[in-house]
């Protein structure tokens, strides 16, 4: 959620291998994500350019794509995806609107409830929690900048669209660097923030969206 935002199993490195976990911090991954759990609750609203890159398929073929997100809790995103294809994914905190142009035909879904985050762009838009919903351990990750921790993050019940989550921050800050995912088909993915601002003022109409004129509306049902 082309790559699929809203069901991110999406980007990067994709044969790379997770090196084994070295610790990066005399605290436990759970301590570590707990402290982390309780900066998010901190932030209400986030923007940044990413930039999206995932690895998959048989012939492991690797997509990079760039554009922008603006995320406010509870549950409303805006990623806008500027190159090399226009695409938009919104959700108002109730529906989530998949948009391809070039493909003329908008995807409709809901957002899941408040404990559940199926994909990880939800878990940024506070959906989900990291000490109740995930096991934690240390771990490392191709390119991420000195001075981060990359802590991985693997669900207590089987997920949707992934089957881990590493989330790279700033070992002082705890602000978010990458997000990186592996699918169940063993996909790789990662996006890589810049230029991120928190708790900035975001109007809701950012969140609107409004179905284009012409376009096949499809409903997705959540699976089971």
């Amino acid at each position: 959620m082309p790559v699929p935002l809203p069901s991110l199993a999406a980007v990067l490195f994709g044969v790379m291998l997770l090196a084994a976990p070295q610790p990066p911090t005399t605290a436990s991954p759970d301590a570590f994500a707990a402290a982390l759990q309780q900066k998010y609750d901190t932030v209400h609203t986030l923007t940044a350019d990413f930039t999206q890159t995932y690895t998959g398929g048989v012939l492991h073929k690797t997509i990079t794509e760039r554009g922008h997100v603006d995320i406010k809790k509870p549950g409303k995103m805006r990623w806008e995806y500027e190159k090399p294809e226009h695409k938009l994914f919104v959700s108002d905190g109730v529906k989530i609107y998949s948009y391809v142009p070039a493909d003329r035909q908008v995807i409709v879904s809901s957002v899941p409830p408040n404990d559940q985050a199926s994909t990880p762009t939800l878990f940024l838009a506070g959906k989900g929690n990291l000490t109740r919903d995930f096991n934690a351990s240390f771990t490392t990750w191709p390119g991420a900048p000195d001075g981060a921790v990359a802590l991985k993050l693997t669900p207590k019940h089987p997920q949707r669209d992934y089957d881990w989550l590493v989330l790279v921050v700033d070992r002082q800050t705890l602000e978010l660097r990458i997000l990186g995912t592996q699918d169940l088909e063993g996909g790789m993915s990662a996006i890589s923030f810049a230029h991120l601002k928190e708790n900035v003022d975001l109007p809701d109409r950012l969140f609107a969206f409004t179905i284009p004129p012409g376009v096949d509306v499809v409903h997705q049902t959540p699976s089971r």
